[in-house]
Parts: structure tokens; sequence; C-alpha cells
């Protein structure tokens, strides 16, 4: 009887390591499906997922989620086409409207000169005033779609945040006057140096500037902190918490204001984003605030 009982003891025993070597291999098959998996998805490649185990239920997972990679793939390349193609369409469009635009205003300086009654002379105002609304949009745009194709590996250099700052509220300073608005700024003695691309810092740190001439109501708060962070604070009756939620989005703008696409802040966050930068958009006691971070 007791040589009975080892052997059943015996034989459990064995059981209980078979399948715990059974346990292992499943867990060791699931780790190598995870790891391949993330790495499928990070790296634009067309090697599938393979793993050691034969266990037929992995192999049957492995399968299934290499069928998903297929279509996932398949769907992410159309969409790449498609996005390269609206860019070069843009582009395209972009350039092709100039050449005439130009003309156009070349001829209406011209006309200026010409003799023209009170009331001709009122309408050559507007169609000038129109033409150069349109020029900026369609400057509007290249600029935009030159952004979204430009690389992520951009040319940078030290750069001191303080200088930056000051020589965008300079260009943009009889702009905001002519607005009404006297800014507040505070910055600190100390330098903040950054590593980032000169043209691109300017060209944020600009359309920030100009959505908050558009769109505030007399106040512009602009403050730089020792840890590298900007904020530009403004009231803003035209904006909430819901429409500011919002302002980052292409081609979205506060109300159907004349001469604006929307594409300001857009290329602001694009811009920031291709520096390892952050950027966002908040609404609080009928202020709108815009914090600006480089790492």
């Amino acid at each position: 009887m007791e040589n009975w009982l080892w052997l059943a003891v015996i034989i459990l025993a064995v059981i209980v390591m078979v399948l715990m070597g059974k346990l292992y291999f499943l867990h060791k098959a699931a780790r190598e499906i995870e790891l391949e998996f993330c790495e499928r998805l990070d790296t634009d490649t067309n090697t599938l997922i393979d793993i050691s185990s034969r266990d037929p239920y992995m192999c049957h997972l492995a399968a299934e989620i290499n069928r998903e990679l297929r279509r996932l793939r398949a769907q992410r390349h159309r969409f790449l086409q498609g996005d390269l193609e609206l860019k070069e369409a843009v582009t395209n469009v972009s350039h092709d409207l100039r050449t005439p635009l130009t003309a156009i205003c070349g001829y209406l300086d011209l006309l200026k000169e010409e003799e023209k009654s009170e009331q001709a002379s009122r309408y050559l105002d507007i169609i000038e005033e129109r033409t150069n609304v349109m020029r900026a949009l369609t400057e509007e745009l290249l600029r935009y779609s030159v952004t979204k194709t430009t690389s992520d590996k951009m040319e940078t250099e030290d750069v001191i945040l303080n200088h930056a700052l000051e020589t965008s509220i300079a260009a943009y300073y009889g702009v905001l006057k002519e607005c009404g608005i006297e800014p507040e700024i505070s910055m600190p003695e100390e330098k903040i140096h950054r590593t980032l691309h000169a043209g691109a810092l300017t060209r944020i740190l600009e359309n920030i500037i100009s959505n908050a001439a558009k769109y505030s109501d007399g106040d512009l708060k602009i403050s730089l902190s020792t840890s590298g962070e900007i904020t530009f604070s403004n009231h803003s009756s035209a904006l909430d918490e819901l429409k500011t939620a919002q302002l980052f989005g292409r081609y979205y703008t506060v109300d159907a204001a004349e001469g604006s696409t929307g594409l300001g802040l857009s290329i602001a966050r694009t811009l920031t984003e291709q520096m390892r930068g952050r950027i966002a958009a908040t609404y609080e006691n009928g202020a709108v605030t815009i914090r600006l971070e480089f790492t």
C-alpha cells in the first residue's frame, strides 16, 4: 500500500512539473508576442510576429495578430499616401495662386494711377483689400504645407528664450498697440538656454502673439519662468472652454474672421512637437492661457 502511495505521489509530481513547464512556455510565448507586437507597431516593417512556441493556441493567436497587422499596415499606407497627396495638392494650389494674384496686384497698382471717379476709387480700394487678404491666405496655406512636410530632424542651435521672446514681442508691438493692448511682460534676468530651431521658435511665438492680438479683450500677459515655461494669458469674450480646446485644430477659427485660416496655432503646435516641446491652452474665469515649454 505504501509503495502505491509513493507511486501516486511521483506521478502527481511529474504531472505538476509538466504543467509548470507548459505554463512557463505559454508565458514565454505570450511575452514574445507582446514584445514583437510592440516592435511591429513602432517600426515600419513588413516583418510579422514569429514565436518559438509550437503550442497550437499561441500559434493561432500569433496568426490572428499577424492578420490584423497586415490590415493595419495597409490602412496606414493608404492614410500616409492620401495625406501626402493632400499636402502636395495644397502646396501646388498655393503656388498656382501666387502668380495670378501677383499679376492682379500689379494691375491694381497701375489702375490706381489712372483717373477715376470717387466711387470707382472706393471699389478699387475694396478689391485691393480683398486681394491682399487672398495673398495672405495663400501664403499661410503654403507655409502650413511646408511645415507639415518638414522632417522631424530639424537643425538646432543654442537659443536664449529671453531674447527670442523679446524679439517676437517687439515685432508685434505695433500690432498690439493698434489693438489697444499694452502687454505685461515678466522675464527672469537669468538667461534661459534651449537647443532649438531658432526660426521655428520665432514662428511659434509670433503665431501665438498674433492670435492674442486678434481675440484679446484688450489685455495680454506674457511671462517666462526660470524653468523655461512661457505663458500667454488674455481675457477673450470670443472664447469659452469648448472653443479653447479646439484652438490647435487645423482650419479652426474662433469666428468667421475675415482673412483667417485658423492655421496659425496649428502650425505652432506642429513646430513645437517637432522640437519635442509641449504646448497647451486652458480657459478659466474668462481668460485663455497658452503654455509653451521646451525641455
